[in-house]
């Protein structure tokens, strides 16, 4: 999609830093990363958001197996981590591509306000 950013990095037209990738899903550290391991995992096929990927049950579920194989590449199975969606404004979303945040290799913050 014109003018998307992700679609940008998954056209290699914007750089950025591959964790994992398979033919549905591309996964990459977050340039600005919330926690020691912050990994965005982007469906290549581009919707909005978690609602819309949620009609795609297949490609969400390439999703969430994305998100587990990239904690384990980044060793974070174990200990824990912490899956994100974010779609709304409430939900403070900057990117409209779906894309699922992977968090972990520290002991994450409470939830919420």
């Amino acid at each position: 999609m014109s003018g998307c950013l992700f679609c940008g990095i998954l056209g290699g037209e914007i750089p950025s830093s591959v964790v994992y990738e398979d033919d549905d899903v591309y996964a990459f550290r977050d340039i600005s990363p919330q926690a020691r391991v912050h990994v965005l995992v982007v469906p290549r096929e581009h919707h909005e958001d978690a609602a819309a990927l949620s009609g795609k049950p297949e490609l969400l579920a390439a999703v969430l197996s994305a998100g587990v194989a990239v904690a384990e590449i980044e060793g974070i199975a174990e200990s824990g981590y912490r899956f994100v969606f974010n779609t709304g404004d409430d939900a403070c979303r900057t990117v409209f591509h779906a894309h699922l945040h992977v968090l972990g290799g520290e002991q994450l913050a409470g939830f919420g306000r």
